[in-house]
Parts: structure tokens; C-alpha cells; sequence
């Protein structure tokens, strides 16, 4: 099994400049932001992180891609670095806590690339959260002090807490029937948003979360933690990891009662 320790300090080393990057603009009262061709968000902080972290690639991996949110592909080759600075923008620049930096390594596999580490990192709540392939999922302050991450071992929807993103995007897919349907069902619904209901599936705090419309940059590290806390992570069409455009996280157990609900159409 290939060992992806230099990779992950590395990713980490990374995800600790961007924390210096965004924790100092966070809050600050002269933050510029802007809004994109797609109608979402984007700050100085974004763009700084994401020029900084590619800056620190390009001089430590100058043989590896990088895919990141603002400033798109480059490079060619087997492996790829994938890069969301700020994922929660809208919460970063109304100065909401949660939001995070994602930072994952993805390689050539058969069917396509797959995430081989992933570092979740959000300074403003004082967490971090990684994994690399073979080697497990943890949360701590640091490589050496860290806690291993297991998912949950609830069976049954009715005991299941359910986190989500909002309802606007199910309702636009013509889901929004059987995803109200499934928040009947469970015992729990909060909705978190972005990252953090991913992570929460890899402690094991929360069993199910989904997503109706992703980007690869904001699954890839995600993914890849919540897999090697060994739960369950794919599309709504049950495609196995960040590809489908969407997502669908559990513990496993309940995996496939979520993607039943989910795409269900009016």
C-alpha cells in the first residue's frame, strides 16, 4: 500500500499558511468581496489562500497538477491537488464561524481520479480534521496529537440525526418530496452546511448528510475522510466518491434508505 505520510504533512503544512491567510481577514471590516459569473461570493481571502497554497505546491510538487475553486486547473499528470480555500464563503464574509480550507490530493485510477488524502481545516471553530488512504481518518491539533475518527453505528432512521445544506436546491431537482419524506423519518434534522456535516458523519455525531449540488473541490478531501472513518461517501446516484456532482454521506448502514429517499421525484 503506497504510503502518503510526506503528503499528508505536506497538505497540512498547507492548510496551515491558508489558516494564517484567512484567520486574519476574518472579520475584517475592509474585506473585499465580490460576486462571480454563477452569482456565488468570492473574497480577497479566497483568492489570497488559494494563490498562496498554489505557490507552496508549485516549489513542493512542481510535478503534480492543482485543481483549485478560483483559479482553475493546471498542470497535467497522475496526481492532482485539489483546493477549495474557503469553503463557506457566505458564512466567512457575514463572520459565521464555519467555514474551512480543503485540501486533497487526488491520483489516477481506474474510472477516473480519487482522493488519496484529504485536510479539512477550520481555524475559526478550532478544528481540523484529515486522512490518507489505508491509514484512517483523524481530528486533533496536530499529526502527533490526534484522535481517530469512526462513524457512527446507528441502524435505523428513526434513531438517525440528518444534516443538510438548505431546502432550495432539493425543491430545483424536483426532490424535495422525498427529501422532506426522510426528515419525517429520522430522529434529527440540523442543518449545518458545507464541510461540517461531513465531518460530523466521520466522528460519528451525526449518521446521514446530503447535498444536492457540489463541486469536486468541495468533496474530494471530504470524501476521503468520511471513507477512512469508514463510513460511506457517493453521489445521489450511488457512484462511489466526489464525481457525480452531489453527495450522499452515512455511516453505511444507512446508506442505501438515504439515496432511496433522496431521489425520489415529485
Amino acid at each position: 500500500m503506497p504510503d502518503y505520510h510526506d503528503d499528508l504533512r505536506l497538505a497540512h503544512v498547507l492548510a496551515d499558511a491558508a489558516d494564517a491567510a484567512t484567520m486574519a481577514r476574518f472579520k475584517a471590516l475592509d474585506l473585499k468581496v465580490e460576486t462571480k459569473p454563477d452569482m456565488t461570493p468570492v473574497s480577497e481571502a479566497d483568492k489570497s489562500a488559494e494563490e498562496l497554497v498554489r505557490g507552496q505546491l508549485q516549489r513542493a510538487r512542481p510535478r503534480d497538477a492543482i485543481l483549485g475553486e478560483e483559479y482553475g486547473i493546471e498542470g497535467t499528470g497522475p496526481r492532482r491537488w485539489v483546493i477549495d480555500p474557503i469553503d463557506g464563503t457566505k458564512n466567512y464574509v457575514r463572520g459565521v464561524p464555519v467555514w474551512a480550507t480543503l485540501i486533497s490530493l487526488m491520483e489516477a485510477a481506474e474510472g477516473g481520479y480519487r482522493p488519496v488524502v484529504g485536510v479539512v481545516s477550520a481555524p475559526a471553530l478550532g478544528r481540523r480534521w484529515w486522512a490518507a488512504q489505508g491509514h484512517g481518518a483523524y481530528t486533533g491539533r496536530s499529526l502527533t496529537s490526534a484522535t481517530r475518527l469512526h462513524v457512527s453505528k446507528v441502524s435505523k432512521l428513526a434513531d438517525a440525526s440528518f444534516a443538510y445544506s438548505s431546502l432550495s436546491g432539493w425543491e430545483e431537482r424536483g426532490q424535495l418530496n422525498g427529501f422532506l419524506d426522510l426528515t419525517r423519518e429520522v430522529w434529527r434534522t440540523r442543518a449545518y452546511g458545507d464541510f461540517w456535516p461531513y465531518m460530523m458523519v466521520a466522528e460519528g455525531s451525526v449518521d446521514i448528510c446530503a447535498e444536492p449540488e457540489l463541486s469536486l473541490w468541495d468533496m474530494a478531501a471530504t470524501a476521503i475522510v468520511v471513507t477512512e472513518a469508514g463510513g460511506t461517501f457517493t453521489g445521489l446516484d450511488g457512484r462511489p466518491g466526489p464525481h457525480s456532482g452531489n453527495a450522499a454521506a452515512s455511516n453505511g448502514l444507512l446508506h442505501d434508505e438515504l439515496l432511496s429517499y433522496l431521489t425520489q421525484r415529485y
